[in-house]
């Protein structure tokens, strides 16, 4: 698989004067977390996440993922825009799913892979 970036999102400015961000890529996420001069990265591989999460309030939402092998076991970004986020959850785990059946992704474009988790994810609700 490549490091393809699949879809990325950032916090919501006037919540956050150095906004954090979230980077999915076909096998791993990362999310930087931006302060005063400094950064800090945390990469989680896609076949390690064992749930995702989305607390949602009435402006912004939460992303929360559950990691098998990072020491604190999740990671948050808060302040998130609230349908960016549930898209965010939507791909990370369809290519849960992908990684979990061994399915290559390789073979689709970026805006065909997202059809094909968002497809995914309307079959597999209504069941």
């Amino acid at each position: 698989m490549s490091n393809r970036c699949i879809y990325s999102l950032s916090t919501q400015f006037p919540w956050n004067f150095f906004p954090n961000s979230i980077d999915i890529e076909e096998d791993r996420v990362t999310f930087t977390f931006h302060q005063f001069l400094a950064s800090q990265s945390h990469s989680v591989d896609i076949k390690d996440i064992a749930n995702v999460f989305i607390e949602s309030s009435l402006f912004s939402a939460t992303l929360q993922v559950v990691s098998h092998t990072y020491i604190k076991n999740d990671i948050k970004i808060e302040y998130l825009n609230r349908k960016k986020a549930e898209k965010a959850r939507r791909i990370i785990e369809g290519l849960r799913t992908f990684a979990e059946h061994n399915i290559n992704t390789s073979n689709y474009g970026v805006d065909e892979l997202i059809t094909k988790i968002e497809e995914f994810h309307i079959k597999h609700s209504v069941s």
